[in-house]
């Protein structure tokens, strides 16, 4: 199993009031500088929420939700101190609760 680390808050902020775009281009800047593979994905309305241990973080987060899902617990503290109005976690995956660490309930 992996530990995913996420940083989660509502789809309007994180997307809308949040300069997040830019952030995700620094953030892809400074891999492709380091030859870095990327360990980090933008899930909007993450399927991991509707797993039976997440119930009382989904609801205490505005829907839809949005998470960064990394596999780097760094760059999860960094967004944290970087975007400040979110909730921070990690889990483990695959699980039984929890199949595919970057599932998204939406449909492209």
């Amino acid at each position: 199993m992996t530990t995913y680390y996420y940083v989660l808050a509502s789809q309007k902020f994180l997307l809308e009031e949040e300069p997040f775009d830019e952030v995700l281009r620094e953030r892809k800047r400074y891999y492709q500088e380091r030859d870095k593979e990327i360990d980090f994905w933008l899930v909007k309305q993450p399927a991991f929420l509707e797993a039976p241990e997440f119930a009382e973080i989904k609801a205490k987060c505005p829907q839809p939700a949005a998470a960064m899902v990394t596999t780097d617990e760094n760059f999860s503290n960094w967004l944290k101190l970087r975007l400040e109005f979110v909730i921070q976690g990690s889990f483990q995956a695959p699980s039984d609760s929890i199949p595919n660490a970057i599932a998204s309930l939406t449909t492209v």
